[in-house]
C-alpha cells in the first residue's frame, strides 16, 4: 500500500479545506438503522491492516463504531495507483469492478492539497502523526546527527534500502546531487527492505517508523533513528479518515468518537499493543 508513499511530495497541512454542506442527518440515520459501520482499510499493510481484520487502522475502525453503537465491517482493499483513485473507489464512488464504497475509509493523509484535488471527500478526523525513519545497523552506521549532507555520507561506501517509488526512494535519489543512487537498493516492500537489512545485504532502510518497527520487531541489534533533515520537506504526516464530502452528519459523529478514544487513551492502547510508537496527531 503506498497512500502515504506515492510521490505527493508538496508540504503538508494539518488543516484540510471543505466547503460548508447542511448536515444530512438521513444518510447517518440510515447506517444506524442498518447497524453496521463500513469500515475501509487497506489489504497486506502491516501494521495497520493485515488478512482478517487485524491491524492498527483495523482495531481504530472498530473502536469508532462500538463508540457509535455500531457493528463494525472491515473492508480490506487493494491499493490502486494513487490515494485519488483510492478515494473513488472506497469512499464516494466505487470501484468499476463492482465494491461498494464504504462508510468511512481510514489512513487518509490530512493533507489540504489531497483535499483540495478531491472535492467529494471530507478528510478529517487525524489520528496518528507519521514519520519517516531510518533503521540502521550500529556496527556500520552511525547515529543521525545534522544535515542529509553530513548524516548520509556514509551512504557512498554503504548501502541503504528503500521500498520502491516511496517517499524516501525520491529524496535518496536525489540528495546529496544524486551521490547516493548507486548505493539506493530498492525493495517491493518495507517488510522486504528490513528482511534485507537483517541478512546484510544492505546497512540501513529509510521507510516510515511504523512499517520499520513492526518488520523489526523483537530484533534488537537494530536502531531506530527519526529521519529529520533541513533537506527533507516532508519528514512526517498526519493519518485521518475520509467520507463523501456531503456526510457531515456521519464526520461529526465520527470525529466526536474518535476524540473520546484518543481522551480516554484507547488509541495510544492500540498503538502499543501492536508494538508501534505513537505520536498524537
Amino acid at each position: 500500500m503506498k497512500s502515504d508513499r506515492r510521490l505527493w511530495l508538496k508540504a503538508l497541512a494539518v488543516t484540510p479545506l471543505f466547503a460548508t454542506l447542511p448536515a444530512r442527518a438521513d444518510d447517518m440515520a440510515a447506517i444506524r438503522q442498518r447497524g453496521r459501520l463500513r469500515i475501509a482499510v487497506y489489504n497486506d499493510f502491516p501494521p495497520y491492516a493485515m488478512s482478517g481484520g487485524k491491524g492498527i487502522d483495523a482495531d481504530i475502525g472498530r473502536a469508532i463504531a462500538e463508540k457509535l453503537g455500531l457493528a463494525p465491517e472491515i473492508v480490506g482493499f487493494n491499493a490502486d495507483e494513487d490515494m485519488n483513485d483510492d478515494l473513488r473507489n472506497m469512499v464516494w464512488k466505487g470501484h468499476y469492478l463492482g465494491t461498494q464504497p464504504a462508510d468511512v475509509m481510514l489512513h487518509v493523509p490530512v493533507d489540504a492539497n489531497l483535499a483540495r484535488a478531491n472535492d467529494k471527500v471530507r478528510i478529517f478526523g487525524a489520528y496518528h502523526r507519521e514519520s519517516l525513519a531510518l533503521a540502521r545497523n550500529p556496527e556500520r552506521v552511525p547515529p543521525l546527527s545534522g544535515s542529509a549532507a553530513v548524516s548520509l555520507e556514509i551512504f557512498t561506501r554503504e548501502k541503504i534500502g528503500v521500498e520502491t517509488a516511496s517517499l524516501a526512494d525520491s529524496f535518496l535519489l536525489g540528495v546529496l546531487s544524486g551521490r547516493l543512487r548507486e548505493n539506493v537498493v530498492h525493495f517491493k516492500t518495507v517488510a522486504e527492505a528490513a528482511k534485507g537489512l537483517a541478512d546484510g545485504r544492505v546497512s540501513a532502510v529509510l521507510a516510515t517508523r511504523a512499517e520499520l518497527e513492526a518488520a523489526l520487531a523483537g530484533q534488537s541489534r537494530f536502531a531506530i533513528d527519526a529521519a529529520k533533515f533541513a533537506e527533507l520537506k516532508v519528514d512526517s504526516w498526519p493519518l485521518g479518515m475520509a467520507v463523501k464530502v456531503e456526510e457531515v452528519a456521519l464526520a461529526e459523529a465520527i470525529g466526536n468518537a474518535l476524540a473520546d478514544l484518543k481522551r480516554d487513551g484507547t488509541v495510544a492502547a492500540i498503538f502499543k499493543r501492536h508494538g508501534i510508537s505513537y505520536l498524537p496527531a
